[in-house]
């Protein structure tokens, strides 16, 4: 049978407050940039780690949750998503599996606003990964962006095939799935996907994309 998708349009932490997800079920997601919400800057800070934390209490005690992160200079100083992830997911009682680099421009290019390289973050409360089931650390592409705010898609490899062939994840959620990037790709590898979206016209595409594997 054809993996499905599902999307909701609604507020993704609405939804994720009135949900616990079993073993069968992994979330791959971004959080959203304080660009991207009505929020002060140290407000944002606080619900970015409040997230991460409710994304990892919902989570089966062995279930995974990656999130990929992008970081942004502000006034000249550094905000550093990938530590507001990490305090969210440590106030839960969630443990690091990988923190890996995914490269957005080539190693010594300067950059401005955004460094050039991103994080790919993977926690869970109980489970752990061998030694001898370690995959790259340095991602050398982001890969094909459908939108602006996407998770390029061989990020989203990287992190699909982690949690199906590590968690033995069978449905992947995204509960800011903005155009489905990470849905599509969930379903190309024959999983289950579920995504949320607060924007109605994003909602919509979500439903039907679809993206190129990469050569």
């Amino acid at each position: 049978m054809a993996p499905q998708r599902t999307i909701h349009c609604t507020d993704g932490v609405a939804w994720l407050e009135a949900r616990r997800f079993d073993e069968s079920h992994a979330v791959i997601t971004s959080l959203p940039d304080v660009s991207e919400l009505t929020l002060s800057y140290e407000a944002w800070r606080g619900w970015f780690s409040d997230v991460s934390r409710l994304i990892c209490e919902r989570l089966a005690p062995r279930g995974v949750a990656v999130f990929f992160q992008t970081d942004v200079k502000r006034d000249g100083r550094w905000v550093d998503k990938g530590y507001l992830v990490q305090r969210g997911a440590e106030q839960a009682g969630a443990f690091q599996l990988f923190h890996k680099v995914v490269c957005r421009a080539p190693a010594g290019m300067a950059t401005f606003g955004r460094p050039a390289w991103a994080h790919l973050l993977a926690f869970s409360r109980e489970r752990r990964v061998e030694p001898g089931a370690s995959t790259a650390d340095v991602l050398p592409r982001l890969g094909e962006m459908p939108w602006a705010r996407a998770m390029g898609v061989e990020a989203c490899e990287a992190a699909v095939r982690f949690v199906k062939e590590q968690a033995k994840a069978t449905t992947v959620v995204d509960p800011f799935c903005g155009l489905g990037t990470v849905l599509a790709v969930a379903n190309r590898h024959g999983l289950d996907a579920v995504g949320v979206e607060l924007s109605r016209k994003r909602a919509e595409k979500a439903k039907t994309l679809e993206v190129r594997p990469p050569t």
